[in-house]
């Protein structure tokens, strides 16, 4: 069984118009769990990674899709390309978003949630990668970032030094995300939404998939891991 991939718009879309998807797509966001964390039984993580070679740019997408119950890793998939769309603040999701359902149509199994290495609510118009390929996915997301994206000049505050802890990114009387520590004496990561699940439902899903090995949960973690891997092997290959 393969996911259906939602056709949202074509990918092939002028940069012109790129905001105005956003603003559009923005109020159709909804941060109400669609399926209850009993209901999960498979999660995916996805990361992408950029290199350059001979002038021309690639990317990598590789997603890792585990067994929410037993966390055991029970699929891969990849895909990589020559990147044409350009790096622009606040719209990196235009630029990730081909690579990322190019891996996930060769998934065989169907994730019930997907966890991006990158924001989702947290973004000046809400529409990081993982509430944007939501749209496309039709499934809840979560964004998990590793380091602060700004928004509005607003700073944030650290939560206190224990695990599980956490203070919520308030900009403009609204939650764009939370700054979540994971483990004791060890940097905060930043959740948000991406679409079809809340924040406190997030945080719980995040925290069960931490373990001492890193800061981040196991889907994200892995996707990391293996995009680096996948990247440095095709780097190495192509020169």
């Amino acid at each position: 069984m393969k996911i259906h991939i939602q056709d949202v718009h074509s990918l092939s879309i002028d940069q012109t118009k790129w905001q105005a998807i956003q603003i559009r797509l923005k109020e159709k966001i909804t941060l109400v769990n669609r399926i209850t964390a009993t209901d999960i039984k498979f999660i995916a993580g996805v990361d992408v990674a950029y290199w350059e070679e001979a002038g021309v740019e690639w990317g990598v997408c590789s997603i890792i899709v585990i067994d929410y119950a037993t966390k055991a890793v029970v699929e891969e998939a990849t895909s990589t390309g020559i990147v044409t769309v350009p790096y622009i603040p606040g719209y990196l999701a235009f630029r990730e978003l081909p690579l990322v359902l190019e891996a996930v149509k060769k998934l065989n199994y169907v994730p019930d949630l997907f966890m991006f290495d990158g924001n989702g609510y947290l973004h000046p118009r809400h529409m990081g990668i993982a509430t944007y390929a939501s749209f496309f996915l039709n499934k809840p997301t979560i964004g998990i970032a590793k380091s602060y994206f700004k928004i509005a000049d607003a700073e944030f505050e650290m939560p206190e030094n224990k695990a599980g802890s956490y203070v919520d990114i308030i900009i403009h009387n609204d939650i764009y995300g939370r700054v979540l520590r994971t483990h004791q004496d060890v940097k905060p990561i930043f959740v948000s939404c991406g679409n079809y699940i809340d924040l406190p439902t997030a945080t719980t899903i995040t925290m069960e998939l931490i373990t001492n090995e890193s800061r981040l949960p196991i889907p994200v973690r892995l996707s990391d891991l293996a995009t680096k891997k996948n990247r440095r092997q095709l780097r190495d290959k192509k020169s």
